[in-house]
């Protein structure tokens, strides 16, 4: 039996974090599921200025991710990564729950 865990953020989401907030803006990276996309689900990723009172925050030093806990069993054990390539920067996650995904990258399913 595989252990639960939530999701783990890398170094460099978490200094996208920070670079994101070097004016002071004090944001935080909301990672969700959310029904919808190709494949059935889709992943949400915005800033966020504040955490709500149920959220998991995984934080390292003063960058935060917020996840809600309706999306959190959707997340077990996937990382929340950073990517800069040629065809563009952004967030991606990627979930082991996910028995299939669509080449946007965003929408999967279970």
């Amino acid at each position: 039996m595989e252990l639960s865990l939530p999701p783990k953020v890398t170094d460099r989401a978490f200094d996208q974090i920070a670079e994101i907030n070097q004016g002071g803006a004090g944001k935080a990276l909301r990672v969700a599921v959310e029904g919808g996309g190709c494949s059935g689900f889709q992943y949400e990723i915005t800033l966020a200025d504040t955490a709500e009172a149920d959220d998991l925050v995984l934080a390292r030093g003063e960058q935060k991710v917020l996840i809600d806990p309706v999306s959190l069993p959707f997340l077990t054990n996937a990382t929340i990564d950073f990517t800069d390539e040629l065809i563009g920067a952004r967030f991606t996650v990627d979930n082991p729950n996910a028995t299939s995904s669509c080449g946007c990258g965003t929408s999967f399913s279970i």
